[in-house]
C-alpha cells in the first residue's frame, strides 16, 4: 500500500472514530440529581450503589449527584431551575411541596410509576403521600418520613451524674422541665453546653426543627390546620419560654454567636433525625437516642419528610422519573432505611428495617423511631412558606436576647404572617 493510501486510510479511520464517538455522546443521557448530603457522608454509600446498579441496567444513562448544602438548598435549587441548565430530579422537603406544586415546577410521575411492573404503588402510606399527590397526579415519592429524635451524649450525662433519658422515661419524668434541669447540671459540672439546636441552625438557618417540637410539647404550634397563626397561643409561648430560659437563664443551651458541634462532643444533646446519626460513626463518646421530651401536653411526635421529585423543565423527565422509580422500589427503600425511615409498609413493618442501622439496637428503632412514625404529624407547610419563613426569621431576632418579651414577639410574628397564611 502506498504512503498516500496509508495516510488516507488513517484519516478515514479517525473520521469514522470521531463520528462514532459523537453518536455515542449524543446517545448518552445524563441525569443531574440534586441532594443535600455531602459526597463523603456515610449515607452516600447506599445512593452510589443504587446509581451504579441503575447505570449498569441502563447503558447510556449517567447519573450525576449534585450536592447543595441544606441551608442553601431551596434558594440555590430555585436559581438552577430558572437557569438554562436545570437539574432533572432531586430532593424536596415537606415545606416546599405546596409551593413547588402550585408553581408548576414538578412533573407528574404517576404514568411512569403506574406502568412499572411490580412497583406496588399501593404499598406507600396514603397519609404520608398526601403532600405529594393531587387527584391521580404524583409529584414526589417520600424516601424519608423521619421523626425528630432527642440524640444525646451518654458519656456527658453519666459524667455529670444525672439520670439518663431511659431512667426518666421509666419514672414518667421525660419532660422538658426535668430535661432542662439535667442539662443545666451537665453544663455546670462538665463545662459543656447541655443542648444544641438541630444542625446548630436555630439563629441562622432552619429554626423550625428546633422550635416546633418545643411548641407542640406544650400544645402549641406555628399555625394550625385552618392556617391560623397560633404561635402566640398560651402553649406556644410556654414552649418558647422554656427554650429562651435554657439559653439565657440556665445558659445550658448554645447562645447566638457561638459555634460548636454536638457531633464532635461539644454538647450533651441535640434534636435530629435518624439520618444524622451517621455523623456519629466515629464518635469518641457513647451516645443514644430517645423520643422528644413532652411538656404540659403529650409527647410531640414531629416528623420531617423529604421526597424525590422530577422537575418539569428537565429535557429527560421520563428517564429521571424512571430513576426515581428505581430508587423507591422495595429493594432500594430497604437499602436506604438505615438512615431514612420509609413509607413503604412492607419495609417499615419488616425486620430488615429494625436491623438496618447497626449502630442502633432493633428494639430502639422500634420503640423510638417506628412509634414516632406511626403517631407523628409532619411539619407544617404552605404555598407561601418561603415568604413566611423569611418574615418569621427576621422577627425571631427579637427573641434571641436576654429579657425578651416573648408574648409580644409572638404577637408581632402572628400579625406579620397571618396575611400570608390567608393567601
Amino acid at each position: 500500500m502506498s504512503i498516500k493510501r496509508v495516510f488516507l486510510f488513517a484519516v478515514l479511520t479517525s473520521l469514522l472514530s470521531l463520528v462514532a464517538l459523537s453518536a455515542s455522546a449524543q446517545d448518552e443521557i445524563t441525569i443531574r440529581y440534586t441532594l443535600w448530603i455531602p459526597p463523603d457522608a456515610g449515607q452516600m454509600e447506599a445512593f452510589n450503589a443504587i446509581k451504579a446498579d441503575y447505570e449498569e441496567m441502563n447503558p447510556g444513562v449517567v447519573i450525576e449527584y449534585d450536592f447543595i448544602p441544606f441551608n442553601d438548598y431551596e434558594s440555590v435549587l430555585t436559581l438552577q431551575l430558572s437557569g438554562t441548565n436545570p437539574p432533572d430530579a432531586g430532593w424536596l422537603v415537606e415545606r416546599s411541596a405546596p409551593t413547588f406544586i402550585q408553581a408548576g415546577v414538578l412533573a407528574d410521575i404517576a404514568p411512569v410509576l403506574n406502568s412499572a411492573e411490580g412497583y406496588d404503588f399501593a404499598d406507600f402510606s396514603e397519609p404520608a403521600m398526601s403532600l405529594w399527590t393531587e387527584g391521580e397526579s404524583v409529584y414526589g415519592i417520600p424516601f424519608s418520613t423521619s421523626p425528630f429524635l432527642f440524640i444525646y451524649n451518654k458519656t456527658l450525662w453519666e459524667e455529670a451524674g444525672v439520670a439518663l433519658p431511659d431512667d426518666l422515661i421509666a419514672e414518667g419524668n421525660w419532660n422538658w422541665a426535668t430535661v432542662s434541669e439535667s442539662l443545666a447540671t451537665i453544663t455546670e459540672s462538665t463545662g459543656t453546653y447541655g443542648f444544641q439546636s438541630n444542625d446548630a441552625a436555630l439563629y441562622t438557618g432552619n429554626f423550625w426543627i428546633t422550635i416546633v417540637p418545643m411548641l407542640r410539647a406544650y400544645g402549641g404550634d406555628v399555625w394550625d390546620a385552618d392556617n391560623q397563626c397560633v404561635l402566640n397561643s398560651e402553649g406556644s409561648v410556654e414552649g418558647l419560654t422554656v427554650l429562651h430560659s435554657m439559653i439565657f437563664d440556665a445558659e445550658s443551651a448554645v447562645p447566638p454567636g457561638t459555634e460548636i458541634d454536638f457531633f464532635a462532643g461539644d454538647a450533651a444533646s441535640t434534636i435530629g433525625q435518624l439520618s444524622r446519626v451517621g455523623r456519629l460513626a466515629d464518635a469518641e463518646f457513647a451516645w443514644d437516642i430517645a423520643p422528644l421530651p413532652s411538656g404540659s401536653a403529650d409527647t410531640p411526635y414531629v416528623i420531617g419528610q423529604a421526597a424525590m421529585s422530577v422537575f418539569n423543565n428537565s429535557a429527560n423527565s421520563d428517564v429521571a422519573a424512571d430513576f426515581v422509580r428505581f430508587m423507591t422500589t422495595q429493594e432500594n427503600v430497604t437499602r436506604l432505611s438505615a438512615y431514612f425511615p420509609p413509607i413503604r409498609a412492607s419495609v417499615l413493618e419488616s425486620q430488615a428495617f429494625l436491623d438496618a442501622n447497626p449502630s442502633i439496637a432493633p428494639e430502639r428503632i422500634n420503640d423510638v423511631v417506628a412509634t414516632a412514625i406511626n403517631n407523628g404529624t409532619v411539619l407544617a407547610s404552605h404555598p407561601n412558606f418561603p415568604t413566611i419563613e423569611l418574615t418569621t426569621r427576621a422577627l425571631l431576632d427579637e427573641l434571641w436576647t436576654p429579657g425578651a418579651d416573648i408574648q409580644a414577639t409572638a404577637d408581632l410574628i402572628c400579625g406579620a404572617i397571618q396575611p400570608l397564611l390567608d393567601q
